[in-house]
């Protein structure tokens, strides 16, 4: 049997969802801001940018991970983070179209 939210919620509402939920607070706004702005950088630069903890600072990471935004390579002792080029550049077309309407 299926409900009307199954009817009337795309596969694509669901996306724009799950990205605007990972860009729901300032710190990872300011970390994907930071990441647009360079190649990649590593998780202990952004610790002696940001004024917050190292575990805070993982979750917000792991949020944006989760979401397909960022991705991150682990170069030992570190981890390096970067946009994920082709997740960002959904998220800005679902943005995009949602904001126009």
């Amino acid at each position: 049997m299926t409900t009307d939210n199954q009817k009337v919620i795309t596969e694509d509402h669901k996306k724009l969802a799950r990205y605007a939920k990972a860009m729901s607070h300032p710190i990872r706004i300011y970390i994907l801001e930071h990441l647009s702005k360079q190649a990649c950088c590593y998780s202990g630069d952004l610790t002696d940018i940001l004024p917050i903890a190292k575990s805070t600072l993982s979750q917000h990471l792991k949020e944006l991970r989760s979401a397909g935004l960022i991705q991150g390579e682990i170069e030992t002792p570190k981890i390096k983070y970067c946009l994920n080029k082709e997740n960002w550049e959904e998220a800005k077309k679902y943005f995009k179209l949602f904001l126009n309407l």
